[in-house]
């Protein structure tokens, strides 16, 4: 498919793997010039070798930062000042009972989930405005709307996004900029694989038996009853970020698969 995107630059936040590098992979495939973001020097070098053996149109260059951080997202800003396309995915999640949560995992969910998105944004929106075209991608999640008794602090940090994604999008009024958000639901990303391999070793049984309960009592209410592929997820924000989504602003889309119970 071609989005018309050769020559945009795009910079996706914590894209070394899952959902963010399949992002970041779709875009490269397109023709853009992608900055692939990471925490760490291992990771990122990882990501852009496999790149390498699955992109040939596009370009992308590796940084090292934690975006997590108002550090990390200066860093990455002052050596890749402007952007087409800002993909904001990094993020962080745990499952931890309310009672246990202290105000230092509130601060550090929001800092990471939120205020990185926040930063990002404020740096690269007035050049998308100035160049009358730009795409700002906010990966939220089905826990936005129905926030999970498990782990309720990564809930409100989903939530948050799509206020601040919907607050955004009303600055970009006339313009060709658009700024929405997009929410998966369980998907088979590194950390949640990781999760359910390590669960199934515990309770000596197989992965796909945990997946199974998973959704029978976790998340009764999906359509897909397994989880969604990174590349999946990956098909609808290359729809936001194309040319194609012009009319689509301020919008909350999901790619959740079914779980969330509603018809808007």
């Amino acid at each position: 498919m071609d989005l018309q995107l050769v020559g945009k630059r795009a910079v996706v936040t914590g894209s070394t793997a899952g959902i963010g590098f399949a992002i970041a992979e779709a875009l490269a495939k397109e023709g853009c010039f992608v900055v692939v973001n990471g925490r760490t020097d291992e990771r990122v070098s990882a990501a852009t070798k496999k790149l390498q053996g699955s992109v040939v149109r596009g370009n992308f260059e590796g940084i090292a930062a934690d975006v997590g951080t108002a550090e990390g997202t200066e860093k990455l800003a002052r050596l890749f000042p402007d952007a087409d396309i800002l993909v904001n995915n990094a993020g962080i999640f745990e499952v931890k009972p309310f009672e246990q949560i202290d105000d230092a995992d509130w601060k550090r969910f929001f800092e990471v989930n939120v205020l990185t998105g926040v930063r990002l944004s404020r740096h690269y929106l007035p050049g998308m405005k100035k160049r009358n075209w730009g795409r700002i991608v906010f990966i939220s999640s089905e826990s936005a709307v129905q926030i999970p008794a498990e782990m309720i602090h990564y809930g409100m940090t989903k939530t948050a996004q799509l206020a601040v994604s919907r607050g955004i999008a009303e600055t970009t009024a006339g313009t060709n900029v658009t700024v929405n958000s997009v929410l998966p639901g369980p998907t088979g990303s590194e950390g949640v694989g990781r999760f359910v391999e390590d669960l199934a070793k515990q309770q000596k049984t197989t992965p796909k038996v945990v997946e199974d309960e998973f959704f029978r009592t976790m998340r009764p209410t999906s359509l897909l009853k397994r989880f969604a592929t990174t590349e999946e997820v990956a098909a609808l924000v290359a729809f936001v970020y194309s040319p194609l989504s012009s009319a689509t602003n301020g919008a909350a889309l999901r790619v959740d698969g079914g779980v969330v119970r509603s018809i808007l």
